[in-house]
């Protein structure tokens, strides 16, 4: 995307987000920030100050804005909204997650940015979508993506709290899908010269990645049961525990296919015949004696000596539930390209995740490191034809910063 210029208004995650991908892709992005705070997504460092952490760095925002230009521009001054129009004209996507609302009084809802840049892409990414009764409610992704559509309440277990999100899930789901979205009407463009309104939303996010449950739903008319461990009909594609406490999944997803190379995993050969566990109907009305049986089993030993076993076993599929510095650590996510080096303006690189898209082997190669607020403020004031002199008057107006 080397040669578009995206305008990203975007706050917290999942408008920066998307700017991000395209970023990674390619694409000049300009981040328009308020004057003062900026957005608040650079505020995490705070958070993390108050959790100790009293390094100067704020690594949640450095990764969702890295590769970006940072102008801080009073959109709610009628200056400041004439210089943001001037940036639309010369835009070929804007990425936004602000409230719908919020736009309009500004004068940057879609109907009006469009007007006045017909070849524009807006992709704008809301809480509950563009319609509806809650269109414009206030969301994050742990209300919208994780809790309102259903994720939540099928993670957790019989008679236990709903468990929580990691930060920034379905914003980093909404983002990767606005992009995906903004590329679509890129190419439509191409053949048409006409931009499009992409949209997406947290909601939706999060009911997509329940779509396998929810398809079940639809089609049967009868709800899907919370997965228990202790009683799953495929004790195939279950989690177990070794001896030192640490979990693993086996992943026998196929039953009559796996269950040969489990028994076998498991030093029980002959269960492959024995009438008790031979077939998938067998093995589903006995879960809990065997998943008990194979408990036992996976507790006497490390998880070093079962990988090692579970390795040598043709078509026994597995994988170990890693801690964090376990993936930092794991040889195969680095080849997979997992991660990637961002510019550090001291000299050197700083390592953070790479968005999930290769292009020809080609990962992410970021530009540099995420702005301060305003970092770029005086150079695209002089791509839009402002001299040093006006530069000045609108910062001590209050219009820039």
């Amino acid at each position: 995307m080397a040669g578009l210029r995206v305008l990203e208004l975007g706050a917290w995650v999942a408008g920066p987000a998307a700017g991000l991908v395209l970023a990674d892709w390619g694409a000049d992005v300009v981040k328009v920030e308020p004057p003062g705070v900026g957005d608040p997504g650079r505020l995490f460092a705070r958070l993390l100050a108050s959790m100790g952490a009293d390094l100067p760095f704020n690594p949640p925002f450095e990764m969702d804005n890295r590769g970006k230009r940072s102008i801080a521009l009073d959109l709610a001054s009628e200056e400041g909204r004439a210089l943001g129009m001037e940036l639309v004209d010369g835009a070929d996507v804007l990425v936004t997650n602000i409230r719908q609302s919020a736009l309009a009084r500004l004068g940057f809802d879609p109907a009006a940015v469009m007007r006045r840049n017909p070849r524009l892409v807006y992709a704008a990414i809301t809480g509950y979508g563009m319609d509806g009764p809650d269109s414009d409610r206030a969301a994050y992704d742990i209300s919208a993506f994780w809790a309102r559509s259903g994720i939540a309440h099928m993670l957790t277990s019989p008679g236990q709290a709903p468990p929580f999100q990691r930060g920034g899930m379905g914003d980093h789901n909404a983002g990767m899908a606005a992009a995906g979205g903004v590329a679509a009407a890129l190419y439509e463009r191409e053949k048409t010269g006409r931009g499009r309104l992409v949209t997406t939303s947290l909601l939706r996010e999060g009911i997509f990645t329940m779509s396998f449950d929810l398809a079940i739903t639809l089609r049967f008319g009868v709800p899907l049961q919370v997965a228990d461990r202790l009683n799953v009909g495929n004790p195939c594609i279950n989690n177990y525990q070794d001896s030192e406490g640490r979990w693993f999944w086996v992943v026998g997803l196929d039953p009559d296919r796996h269950w040969p190379p489990m028994a076998r995993a498991v030093g029980h050969p002959e269960w492959i015949d024995d009438p008790r566990y031979a077939t998938f109907a067998a093995r589903r009305e006995r879960s809990v004696e065997l998943i008990e049986e194979l408990d036992g089993i996976f507790a006497g030993k490390p998880l070093a000596e079962w990988a090692e076993i579970f390795d040598s076993v043709p078509d026994m599929w597995w994988a170990p539930v890693q801690t964090l510095d376990e993936v930092i650590a794991d040889p195969q996510a680095r080849a997979a390209g997992s991660f990637c080096e961002v510019p550090d303006p001291a000299g050197g690189t700083l390592t953070f995740p790479a968005t999930p898209v290769d292009f020809d082997g080609q990962g992410a190669r970021p530009a540099c490191m995420a702005p301060v607020l305003g970092e770029h403020s005086d150079d695209l004031l002089a791509e839009l034809g402002r001299d040093g002199d006006e530069i000045k008057r609108l910062r001590e107006a209050g219009v820039v910063a």
